[in-house]
């Protein structure tokens, strides 16, 4: 347990931050799931319209610092890219 006040403030900052970013990448999750959905069901609108929400919500989760940038723009290229097949098939 932390004995220092700055130590003690470190430790609150942490546990709300953990909420804020475990809230996050949850959302995040829900969202690549639902992509990922639309994609197995092979419907092509669906697909594209969630594809855009969760490349709104994973963006702001690297710009909050909950993924590094690269790996969001990982998880956006992939996506993108199952949907792209979608589309050519």
């Amino acid at each position: 347990m932390a004995t220092h006040r700055s130590a003690e403030k470190r430790d609150r900052q942490n546990k709300k931050r953990k909420i804020r970013n475990t809230a996050i990448k949850s959302e995040t999750k829900t969202e690549i799931k639902k992509v990922l959905a639309a994609v197995d069901e092979q419907d092509r609108d669906s697909s594209e319209k969630t594809l855009k929400s969760a490349i709104r919500v994973i963006k702001k989760a690297a710009s909050k610092g909950v993924y590094h940038k690269n790996n969001a723009s990982r998880k956006v290229s992939r996506l993108t890219k199952k949907v792209n097949a979608l589309k050519k098939a």
